[in-house]
């Protein structure tokens, strides 16, 4: 039985035969078998041409796969590139951050905060090597990325990631956290925020004091981030300053080594307020006072207030009650 009349029209769908088409038909109908069996070979290719593009996809997500680096080969092929920071200031206080190599050898990379007031730096690397951090070369205060000048013979640098990192992303922190040095943690990038005016990654790698400065990478050991802060009062809600903006600084500067730098910052202030600043107790008592008026013109607006202690920064966010100076 025929599936297609006179007319054209189909009765009943099934695959054409040689047989159906033997017996000499008009040629209306000739037309429309030919085209029956083009139509039926045509779904015959196409499953085939379905599984050739899913083995196209899939031999792209495992190429995409192969890039991936376990965490232990990150951790081996970046720690010859990370640094201890161990840093004294004005104040005599010490503390530990963190660096790494990238950019161009013997420079390092690091959060501004850790040595804003240095008088003395010295880094080690993870395989006891000490040496001596002459200066920093270029900072960004606002976006918390300092260039350091590393007294070192060449090493591997790091590389800093040029693609733009994806939101759920597996990352990683290699840092000294509260001084135990040289340690690895993972986590997620957990949104890009902006935050003081420009793009942050916030992510959930456990932050403490020591971490301040240290890379955060990505699954194929690519540093994408700088650590820098924590918010005070959440649960891994970190940020880091994404690598990239060290290529914004000049890593041909000359040094400014730490002890000019303490003397250049002292002549920002007049003589009438260098006499007022006669001694670190002066200062902490005049700051004091300061921030205290910052206050009472703010009861009941919501701020944000940075501490720096020990080499970490951490951000308070929060309505200032009327009472608060009191």
């Amino acid at each position: 039985m025929p599936f297609l009349g006179l007319n054209g029209h189909r009765h009943k769908l099934r695959s054409t035969s040689v047989r159906d088409c033997q017996h000499p038909p008009p040629p209306a109908k000739v037309s429309i078998c030919r085209s029956r069996l083009q139509t039926s070979m045509r779904y015959v290719f196409t499953p085939a041409r379905s599984l050739a593009i899913a083995a196209i996809i899939a031999g792209s997500a495992f190429l995409l796969r192969a890039q991936e680096i376990p965490a232990e080969k990150i951790y081996e092929i970046s720690l010859p590139s990370v640094l201890t920071l161990r840093v004294e200031n004005k104040a005599g206080d010490r503390y530990v951050g963190s660096a790494f190599l990238a950019i161009k050898d013997g420079v390092a990379v690091t959060a501004w905060h850790v040595i804003y007031d240095a008088v003395k730096v010295t880094a080690k690397f993870a395989d006891g090597a000490n040496c001596e951090v002459m200066g920093f070369i270029d900072c960004d205060e606002t976006k918390d990325i300092a260039l350091l000048k590393i007294d070192v013979k060449p090493r591997a640098l790091m590389t800093i990631a040029k693609a733009k990192p994806t939101i759920g992303m597996r990352t990683y922190v290699i840092g000294s956290p509260k001084g135990y040095e040289f340690s690895i943690s993972d986590g997620l990038l957990s949104q890009i925020q902006k935050v003081d005016g420009f793009h942050q990654y916030q992510v959930s790698c456990p932050f403490s004091p020591g971490n301040s400065g240290g890379p955060i990478l990505n699954n194929r050991g690519e540093v994408v981030g700088i650590a820098a802060w924590t918010r005070n009062g959440a649960q891994n809600v970190n940020f880091a300053t994404p690598a990239h903006e060290a290529y914004q600084l000049n890593a041909d500067k000359p040094i400014t080594r730490w002890k000019d730098f303490q003397s250049k910052k002292k002549t920002l202030f007049s003589s009438a307020e260098i006499q007022k600043r006669t001694s670190p107790s002066q200062e902490s008592k005049q700051s004091a006072r300061e921030l205290k008026k910052v206050f009472e013109k703010s009861t009941g607006k919501e701020m944000t207030v940075i501490i720096i202690q020990d080499g970490q920064q951490e951000r308070f966010t929060f309505t200032v009650p009327p009472d608060f100076t009191k």
